[in-house]
């Protein structure tokens, strides 16, 4: 009788099926066929005269690539899902560009009302309200630094310390002055603003925006030479005006000895007082704190004494001892012309009288915290 596995016509002649088969419960079912590695060449293959009998299948390994590129595809997935969910989570808003705007300027040269006085620097300094002013660099003192709300303490004392730098170069340095270079104030200045400011220097005109005296305090050097110790006093103001920006506001007076331009000795006795008062507004960024340089926003400037036709958009044109203002008043303003128009200003200098010799107390002393800006304009003569 045929056991269950037997084949059909019952066990095998040579006992191979029996009991004693030890590969009788093994079956040759398809996937066993397939998970092979090994395949067996056929009769016509075998007979090459160097033909192997068996031969290497690449299934498995063809199974495990894939495998692999499987799991880097969820991976990636996985990866692409988790940036998807932080960018829902916490949405980080692209910044809008800030545009920087053109520097707004207003010139007003300041006549005398007689003959300018003349004497040596040191006996026209003592006679002046400037005589108890600081020289130089010391008379431009900003108050101390302390954090905003987005900017912290040394962001505001970088604001503070380029907007004193610019102040030096632009009315302190001798060869700014001389109308030599304008490089120190150029370096200062937000690239967005460079335009402006060559324009400026090719073609300077007093129309509120083109004047170069409105950058910078220039004496044309075939005129006039300043002394180098030039007296200083003002004060330094700063606000956050936005989330991303800081303001300085500074108002100083600069008072300087000049002589007549010439390549002989200086005579004696021939300097005479020129008085700059200039206030201006600057606005810093992120990227001007970091980089060092800052937007001239506003410039306000009074100098005398001067004549009032007198042109100042490219250089200040101060009258010497000894010389009087002319008795006309400034350039006409044509309300009807159509070309670029004219801001013309003028005023009478109305110097007060020598100070008491009394210590200067200080602009903001020392500890105090520097006042707020306000919105009102300061006041104009």
């Amino acid at each position: 009788m045929a056991r269950r596995g037997d084949p059909p016509d019952g066990p095998a002649e040579n006992g191979t099926g029996g009991q004693d088969d030890e590969y009788g419960s093994l079956v040759f079912d398809e996937s066993f066929v397939r998970a092979a590695r090994l395949q067996e060449f056929s009769a016509q293959e075998r007979m090459g005269e160097h033909a192997r009998a068996v031969r290497s299948l690449p299934g498995r390994a063809v199974r495990t690539g894939s495998r692999l590129a499987v799991a880097l595809m969820v991976l990636i997935a996985l990866a692409f899902g988790t940036a998807v969910f932080m960018g829902l989570r916490h949405p980080y808003e692209t910044p809008v560009a800030r545009r920087t705007e053109p520097l707004r300027m207003t010139l007003v040269p300041l006549a005398p009302r007689g003959a300018v006085p003349g004497g040596t620097p040191a006996a026209l300094f003592a006679k002046s309200p400037a005589a108890d002013h600081a020289t130089g660099r010391e008379g431009i003192n900003p108050p101390p630094a302390r954090r905003t709300e987005d900017f912290s303490e040394s962001q505001v004392g970088a604001a503070l310390a380029t907007a004193t730098d610019y102040l030096v170069a632009s009315s302190l340095d001798p060869d700014v002055l001389g109308g030599s270079t304008v490089r120190p104030v150029e370096a200062l200045l937000d690239p967005d603003q460079m335009e402006q400011f060559e324009r400026g220097l090719a073609a300077p005109y007093d129309d509120g925006q083109h004047a170069v005296t409105g950058w910078l305090v220039r004496f044309d050097p075939a005129q006039a030479v300043a002394d180098p110790q030039i007296r200083v006093r003002g004060t330094l103001r700063y606000a956050q005006t936005g989330s991303d920006t800081l303001e300085v506001v500074s108002d100083h007076t600069f008072t300087y000895a000049l002589r007549p331009a010439g390549s002989g000795p200086p005579a004696e006795g021939g300097a005479s007082l020129f008085t700059v008062r200039r206030e201006m507004s600057f606005r810093f960024d992120r990227e001007d704190l970091r980089l060092h340089r800052l937007e001239v926003r506003s410039s306000y400037l009074q100098a005398g004494p001067q004549s009032c036709p007198a042109d100042t958009s490219g250089a200040l044109r101060p009258l010497l001892a000894g010389e009087r203002a002319a008795s006309r008043g400034p350039a006409g303003t044509d309300p009807y012309a159509t070309g670029r128009p004219v801001a013309a200003l003028c005023g009478t200098l109305a110097v007060s009288s020598a100070p008491a010799r009394t210590p200067a107390s200080p602009p903001h002393p020392q500890g105090l915290p520097s006042p707020p800006l306000r919105e009102t304009p300061p006041s104009r003569p």
